[in-house]
């Protein structure tokens, strides 16, 4: 029996399912894994039986995922689970901000009680006079599961799309669209744009890569969208871009005390994947991620350890090493195999940045003190039996 604490509401009718052999703890120093969305666990004691954390979600900045790498625990996160209900609510906030859709229906509320309310709202929609997307150029930065979506969607809308990502992936870069036209440079995507949507995680070359010298090239009257990370954009900048008229409306999923405060605003509660599919599929795929590890070894989607497979586990057992990166760590755990005298069937090692992971079948179980050997290793942070 493998046993599952969970943090946080997981998903909004609390259904969660891992099948047979999982059973759920209130007490994390009796569980193997955590399954968790948005607590901040920075501070939080982690116990030593936790072998790894599976965020429902994208983001990880909640969770220290270089302290836990050194400890041996594997952070999971769901990234794409949640990229349909963010791109739906970027075409929204599009349409919000170019048809005064908001602006006329608080007209009608104020105006509610008033005896010829039909006569006056059909001569007030003057006042509320927008123009349509179709035609319009939209800069999309960062192409990810995210931005390629709202991207491809804008596309079938009938804008004019550019994209910008360095670092885009194959897989991404074959599921976009040949329409859309990808830049060299930020500038030259921010060039005359009309939209400007973000889609980029907060990093040190993002943390507010969106300032004046980027905003002074849109469109006048533009509109900046983020759903992406509260750093990325310099909001200084943004507010000062709204006062003059350079931009026309902010929208953004991040209430910060500076936002609030900002004319021409659209601000949501941090919500645009709070969908109930969304939120089903970031369970469905972080529960996948932690029962592949736990039963098999495999890694999928960690953000501080590299992906690893080596299938079913069949042999009679199966090793994992997490460790750090570093020289000599085969050599030093086939010494200590070749000292048991075991027979190893496959071996498979990989590594992301700091970190590395090594993973071996072999015919016999190993002794406990081969075991503890290979515990003894330097930059060994873990070892686990799997079978």
């Amino acid at each position: 029996m493998r046993y599952i604490k969970t943090i946080d509401d997981i998903t909004k009718d609390g259904a969660i399912e891992f099948g047979d052999g999982y059973d759920f703890v209130d007490d994390a120093h009796e569980a193997d894994a955590i399954l968790m969305r948005s607590t901040d666990l920075h501070g939080y004691e982690l116990p030593e039986s936790i072998r790894a954390i599976a965020r429902c979600g994208a983001g990880v900045n909640n969770i220290p995922i270089a302290d836990y790498a050194r400890q041996g625990v594997v952070v999971f996160n769901a990234p794409g689970a949640n990229a349909n209900a963010v791109k739906e609510i970027v075409i929204a906030m599009m349409v919000l901000s170019s048809r005064g859709v908001v602006q006329s229906m608080n007209w009608v509320r104020e105006h509610a009680h008033e005896a010829d309310i039909f006569t006056r709202a059909e001569a007030a929609k003057k006042a509320f006079v927008g123009h349509e997307i179709r035609g319009k150029r939209l800069g999309v930065v960062g192409l990810g599961n995210v931005g390629s979506k709202v991207a491809n969607a804008a596309v079938d809308l009938g804008m004019d799309v550019y994209g910008y990502d360095p670092f885009i992936s194959i897989e991404h870069a074959w599921a976009l669209s040949q329409q859309v036209q990808r830049t060299g440079t930020l500038e030259d995507l921010c060039r005359d744009c009309d939209y400007l949507s973000l889609h980029v995680p907060s990093k040190a070359d993002t943390i507010q890569m969106i300032s004046t010298e980027q905003l002074e090239l849109l469109a006048p009257n533009a509109v900046l969208i983020n759903f992406a990370r509260e750093t990325v954009v310099d909001e200084a900048a943004v507010a000062k871009a709204l006062e003059t008229g350079k931009l026309s409306w902010f929208a953004t999923d991040f209430a910060t005390p500076a936002t609030v405060v900002m004319p021409n605003t659209f601000i949501t509660t941090h919500s645009g994947a709070g969908t109930v599919e969304a939120e089903a599929n970031c369970a469905d795929m972080a529960i996948s991620e932690l029962k592949d590890y736990l039963e098999h070894g495999n890694i999928a989607h960690s953000v501080n350890y590299p992906a690893c497979s080596m299938g079913k586990a069949r042999a009679a057992s199966r090793i994992a090493c997490l460790h750090a990166n570093v020289p000599n760590m085969i050599g030093q755990i086939t010494a200590i195999l070749a000292g048991d005298n075991a027979n190893v069937q496959r071996m498979v090692n990989e590594s992301a940045g700091e970190n590395a992971y090594t993973m071996f079948d072999t015919d016999e179980h190993l002794n406990d003190s081969t075991i503890e050997a290979l515990k003894r290793i330097s930059a060994m942070y873990r070892v686990r039996v799997i079978k």
